[in-house]
């Protein structure tokens, strides 16, 4: 048998086991896993696969019959315990479709728990496809070796999001030339704690009046990713990078 990091590893709910998680369980694949491992991989039954969700962590599991839309496998072996992510929340101005998939998947393999889509004065598109980022959010957790699917909320504006955000945690925002408006920057992603999040703006950045807006709400603490103007997706990559490390020092 290879060795198990280099098998097929996909995200089964918890609703698809027969019973709770352990050797002999059976589990149900989705009509696209099974389509995936038949036809795509060329799997057949007795072949080794790992499966993960949150509740039983990541495990070992052995095809039973693979057809053309249905499927089933046998659990064998944990290989991983159930380990909870950090909360992470990314709220992030919606973007054209390919970047907002970038989002999706960058923000997914650096840590997002929860993605908020805004809508602002400069957002260029006003609707998603919530089953299409599932997928790509999906795809990414299979591929970087997370236990847990992120949430997608529906899309809200601004004001929304800053009158429902809790003031007990911060939201840390990505703000172009603030030291032109006067604003202190003595905030830190590497400071972030868990349930903190991360606001991206829209290409062209926050107009005059919702930065107004924004440094009004004490929450929120201003930060430059610095000197350069990145593109949305890119500022969204950086600073989820810097807001990853801080959780993880806060845990060690």
């Amino acid at each position: 048998m290879s060795s198990p990091e280099h098998l097929p590893r996909l995200f089964v709910p918890q609703d698809a086991l027969s019973a709770a998680a352990e050797a002999g369980t059976a589990c149900t694949l989705s009509p696209a896993q099974a389509r995936y491992l038949g036809t795509v991989l060329r799997k057949t039954a007795g072949n080794p696969v790992r499966v993960f969700n949150t509740e039983m962590g990541e495990w070992l599991g052995t095809l039973g019959e693979i057809r053309k839309d249905r499927g089933s496998l046998t659990l064998t072996q944990q290989l991983r315990a159930p380990c909870p992510q950090p909360e992470l929340i990314l709220a992030f101005a919606l973007l054209k479709r390919d970047a907002t998939d970038m989002v999706l998947r960058m923000g997914t393999e650096l840590g997002v728990t929860r993605f908020m889509p805004i809508i602002t004065e400069r957002t260029n598109t006003h609707r998603i496809n919530p089953e299409r980022l599932m997928t790509i959010a999906a795809e990414a957790s299979e591929q970087c070796e997370r236990l847990d699917i992120p949430t997608l909320a529906e899309p809200c504006t601004l004001a929304s999001l800053l009158g429902a955000w809790p003031e007990d945690k911060r939201l840390f925002t990505a703000m172009e030339r603030a030291e032109d408006r006067g604003v202190s920057l003595r905030s830190s992603l590497q400071d972030a704690r868990e349930g903190d999040g991360l606001l991206i703006g829209p290409e062209g950045g926050f107009s005059e009046a919702e930065c107004r807006a924004l440094l009004a709400r004490p929450a929120i603490a201003p930060i430059s990713l610095g000197p350069l103007v990145l593109r949305a997706d890119t500022a969204v990559a950086a600073g989820l990078a810097l807001m990853g490390h801080g959780l993880r020092s806060a845990q060690d």
